[in-house]
């Protein structure tokens, strides 16, 4: 990813230098097992550790790959000239390359998902602050984009929580599916290297043994984390469409925050953008779009190939690091968005008393009318609020099969606003637990 949408902890993870120390932080634990076992001379194995301080030079190892056509044995040429070619002889032993690239792409993804996982949690934790500051700030509820029944501010950033609460819970999922490694040589079946070695080498790196590969560590893991990615990716963009709707000018019940020296537009000096739930919304297409690309690399020729390889070596570091900008990102919008509950208020009451039609149809059907007579009583005055910006409830009240069933003050006390919050408490504590 470009540095404008990077962050440089998770940058970090995908950088070669990493890559490298992580290939040989396999290679030297597996000669270490493969020492206690007796297979390889100890002193072998402790030559190889010597090397734990080296800073691999990248453009070395380039340099040997632009002849050998191969990064692992590049990796491996330039090891044993630090080690010395002799005390490097065991290293690799009976292990093919997948061994040390699949397991290194997995520290890397269980990495990556701890960062994601942070990055969640700390939007989840600004989504609670600002549904409890606006628990009670009334705003029109729309559905189809258009006006339907009063709700609050604070319900709509505790649906946007728990919806990443359960994103929270889809990634410690992906993180323990993908939390695996594979030391079992050529096609798998472990002939040429004992499964101690894999046990040994995955509790050192904090994964565990994958049950059964075919060299190559199955990819429906690899599918599911990128799955999961993409889900979180588009509640991401699911905040993000309803900031920028809220921010419409003919809206304005909600705005990100516009800071000093902040220009909007080249050409009109006026103009204050979403620009970052715009850019909030094109991120969340690029995560989603390492979905489809995961979910073909489940299929393998013969259960093992490397078609999968090159698409990993991209959209591994893409959607993590773009995940992890968007998610930042988002915090930092949802912590410092200006919310405007006058206008919330005023956008209600543009048609006077109309979202108040469905407590009418219903006490007209408690007064003995029947549905369709008191939908059609509704409706032809609701009509009249939507054509000539009339009140509703005084329509109601000069309509005569209206007032014949229902009395004045049954009428007005259907225009309550408590009535539609009276169980906002329910539900938070239904989200939040105890707050």
């Amino acid at each position: 990813m470009i540095p404008r949408y990077s962050r440089p902890e998770m940058v970090a993870i995908w950088s070669p230098e990493t890559k490298f120390k992580i290939w040989y932080e396999i290679e030297a634990h597996a000669c270490e097992a493969m020492a206690d076992m007796g297979t390889i001379p100890r002193e072998n194995a402790d030559a190889v550790w010597k090397a734990k301080d080296v800073e691999f030079d990248v453009a070395r190892i380039d340099e040997i790959e632009a002849v050998t056509k191969h990064d692992v044995i590049a990796f491996l040429t330039h090891l044993a000239e630090h080690v010395g070619a002799d005390e490097a002889r065991f290293v690799h032993q009976g292990m093919t390359s997948s061994d040390v690239l699949d397991t290194c792409f997995n520290v890397q993804l269980v990495r990556a998902a701890d960062i994601l996982i942070a990055g969640v949690e700390g939007l989840m934790g600004a989504l609670k602050r600002r549904a409890i500051e606006h628990k009670d700030t009334l705003r029109v509820g729309r559905s189809h984009g258009i006006h339907a029944e009063p709700t609050t501010m604070g319900l709509t950033f505790a649906r946007f929580y728990a919806e990443m609460d359960r994103n929270l819970a889809r990634m410690h999922t992906a993180r323990a599916e993908i939390a695996t490694g594979a030391i079992s040589g050529a096609v798998g079946t472990f002939a040429n290297v004992d499964p101690q070695v894999e046990d040994h080498v995955c509790a050192a790196l904090g994964l565990k043994p994958e049950p059964i590969s075919t060299q190559v560590i199955p990819r429906d893991r690899h599918a599911a984390f990128f799955a999961a990615l993409g889900v979180v990716s588009s509640s991401i963009e699911n905040i993000a469409i309803e900031v920028r709707h809220m921010q419409r000018t003919e809206v304005l019940e909600g705005a990100e925050f516009f800071s000093m020296g902040q220009k909007g537009s080249s050409a009109m000096p006026h103009k204050k953008n979403p620009v970052l739930t715009e850019n909030l919304t094109g991120l969340a297409r690029l995560v989603r779009m390492t979905v489809i690309p995961a979910l073909e690399n489940v299929a393998l020729w013969h259960e093992r190939d490397i078609s999968h390889s090159s698409v990993e070596r991209n959209i591994g570091p893409d959607a993590t690091i773009t995940l992890d900008f968007a998610l930042a990102r988002m915090t930092s919008v949802i912590d410092k968005m200006i919310i405007f509950p006058q206008n919330m208020l005023d956008n209600m009451n543009k048609f006077p008393g109309l979202v108040m039609s469905q407590r009418v149809l219903l006490a007209l059907t408690q007064a003995g009318v029947s549905r369709e007579d008191a939908y059609s009583m509704v409706q032809r005055n609701a009509l009249k609020v939507w054509e000539h910006r009339t009140d509703f409830r005084e329509e109601l009240l000069a309509d005569e099969d209206v007032c014949k069933a229902l009395s004045v003050d049954e009428i007005n006390e259907k225009f309550d606003m408590g009535y539609h919050t009276k169980h906002v408490d329910t539900i938070f504590a239904r989200v939040f637990g105890d707050i």
